[in-house]
């Protein structure tokens, strides 16, 4: 693959780092200080979560997205337990086994139409509770914003962590794209997570203009008694933990990580409605976060990806993922529209 495009539409992981991130970094880069998290910038940075999230959670740095799930979901399970999740979440399709291998639990993934578990997908699954041949339900594990780009309301998560709750069953949140959801429904990051019923989240920073980093975030404190273990074994403790604590401190300062999702997200919905006044693409799923799923014709998609890259999410049914970001422009739009309506029409 060649690269003639500044920016693609690939995914929010390609974007680089918002300037107020990197400053961030290279203000910490300054001096010693202890490491391991026992560092101001650390203290700071779990200040801006609990201002956000509530001033029970505890708060973790890890270094990526799949650490912060298998983590977050080792906390809450033994390895006769199971969890549910959608099919297409990241858990299942993007982590090559991680989850699995690391908690030793089944995952059992259920169909949907828009990546979205509702209750009546949950059922189904818990007829063998109680059962010792079986493994046993034991976490719901959602995806906010889903992987196709959807996105839960708070009714929908509260009715998820309630039915959850009510059988004995927690609630994780895989947040990789949080804020563009907490965006997308015009709401508080508390909202759709503690206030929602949520148990444990990992908080996605590398998506909406950081570096990298993550965050595993307890509402159930029982669930974190000895998650610094799970981490520390777990390779995920970094030394210089002060370089995620500033980037996080950044990002949660000011409404840094609103702007960026809101940005992401609208420039999704300018690409969707230029989209769809094409006749030959068709958008499969509701727009809501900073993602696009279109149909478009196969015998086009090489050439277009030529210019500016994306992923064929789908083979068989032609259908594409286009991903926006903090850094996405009207411009980027304009010329992608072009380029399509030249290589279509």
């Amino acid at each position: 693959m060649s690269k003639v495009s500044k920016r693609s539409f690939a995914s929010d992981n390609n974007a680089g780092v918002h300037p107020r991130v990197m400053e961030a970094i290279t203000a910490a880069n300054d001096g010693h200080v202890i490491a391991y998290g026992d560092d101001p910038y650390t203290a700071r940075a779990v200040e801006r979560f609990r201002e956000h999230l509530g001033k029970d959670a505890e708060v973790f740095f890890v270094f990526g997205g799949t650490g912060a799930n298998v983590l977050g979901l080792k906390s809450m399970t033994q390895s006769h337990h199971a969890i549910i999740c959608a099919e297409t979440a990241h858990i299942n399709v993007d982590e090559c086994g991680a989850p699995e291998k690391f908690t030793g639990c089944k995952l059992l993934p259920v169909t949907t139409s828009d990546g979205k578990i509702t209750v009546d997908h949950i059922k189904p699954l818990l007829h063998e509770i109680g059962f010792e041949h079986h493994v046993q339900p034991r976490v719901v594990s959602i995806s906010q914003a889903t992987e196709m780009g959807t996105v839960y309301t708070q009714r929908e998560m509260k009715a998820l962590s309630t039915f959850a709750h009510d059988r004995g069953m927690l609630l994780h949140v895989d947040g990789a794209r949080i804020a563009n959801a907490a965006a997308s429904l015009k709401v508080k990051l508390k909202a759709i997570t503690k206030d929602a019923g949520a148990d444990v989240l990992s908080f996605g920073g590398a998506k909406n203009g950081m570096m990298y980093g993550e965050a595993v975030v307890f509402f159930d404190k029982t669930l974190a008694h000895d998650f610094k273990y799970t981490r520390k074994q777990g390779t995920h403790l970094p030394s210089k933990m002060r370089y995620i604590s500033a980037q996080f401190e950044a990002l949660l300062t000011g409404n840094l990580w609103r702007r960026n999702a809101e940005h992401a997200n609208g420039m999704a919905q300018q690409l969707a409605r230029e989209l769809e006044r094409i006749p030959q693409i068709r958008i499969t799923q509701k727009v809501e976060a900073n993602g696009v799923f279109a149909v478009i014709p196969k015998k086009y998609i090489a050439r277009l990806q030529k210019k500016y890259f994306f992923y064929v999410w789908n083979e068989q049914t032609s259908e594409v993922r286009l991903m926006t970001s903090f850094d996405t422009t009207e411009d980027d739009i304009k010329d992608f529209i072009t380029l399509v309506r030249r290589t279509i029409t």
